[in-house]
């Protein structure tokens, strides 16, 4: 059994004062939900070092947003797996619809990305999602089957989490039903088991996409479904908590 990850990702957002919200964040997860979920908040790279710094004292890990596929480098403005894992950090994301988009990111750069997370040591979450274009294409399962394929390279269920987040869901307050939801992820897992083996079965598979405390819990029981990548509800410690008690 794979514990689950619930992941929030504050995107370009938060400044130091924001740093309360891990406090309060570690403050609401006792020992029996501690035992039962890992919780983590990926804020801007420039805050990863103060954002570990507070969550020393609780059970709160750090990730970041993003990393360069370069470990160092005439690279200006980005920043390096290895750095994030200096800062603290035990996560970065990869492949994020925003970044494939707005970066035009594609699975060989995804996949490098990839690959430089866990050189640093770092667990890779690997995004991958379909547009409302191609859902209403009936091309879902194509797109998804062909990131996975371009964009996780080997590695091991410790290693690697694959994040699906439906594009036209992500902070819309549009949720695929859970049906959709179930066939998609039981897909991945068949992917993954295909490509990875045995840690393919056991690799955590995220949902995300206006995740929130109302509808985490039909959500988080979806078979395949090993907790959630949180976008603007993990801005608050009580909105987030809120999914987060979803395995209370």
């Amino acid at each position: 059994m794979q514990k689950p990850l619930v992941a929030g990702n504050w995107k370009m957002n938060g400044l130091a004062a924001s740093l309360e919200q891990i406090d309060l964040i570690g403050a609401g997860i006792d020992d029996a939900l501690r035992a039962q979920v890992d919780v983590m908040i990926c804020p801007p790279s420039i805050l990863v070092a103060q954002a570990v710094r507070k969550a020393n004292e609780s059970s709160v890990l750090i990730g970041g947003q993003d990393c360069h596929a370069m470990a160092s480098g005439a690279h200006t403005g980005d920043v390096s797996a290895e750095m994030l894992k200096d800062a603290g950090a035990s996560a970065v994301i990869v492949g994020h619809s925003e970044r494939r988009a707005d970066h035009g990111e594609t699975d060989v750069v995804v996949k490098a990305k990839a690959e430089a997370a866990l050189r640093a040591g770092l667990i890779a979450i690997i995004c991958i999602g379909e547009t409302r274009a191609q859902r209403e294409a009936g091309s879902t399962l194509g797109i998804v089957g062909s990131q996975l394929a371009g964009s996780v390279p080997p590695g091991t269920a410790g290693q690697i989490v694959i994040a699906y987040e439906p594009v036209w869901a992500i902070g819309t307050g549009l949720v695929p039903s859970v049906a959709d939801v179930a066939e998609v992820h039981a897909f991945v897992r068949t992917q993954l088991e295909a490509s990875h083996g045995a840690e393919g079965a056991k690799m955590r598979i995220l949902y995300g996409g206006s995740v929130k405390s109302s509808n985490a819990r039909a959500l988080m029981s979806v078979p395949h479904v090993n907790g959630a990548l949180v976008g603007g509800a993990s801005l608050m410690a009580a909105d987030f908590l809120g999914i987060v008690g979803a395995y209370r």
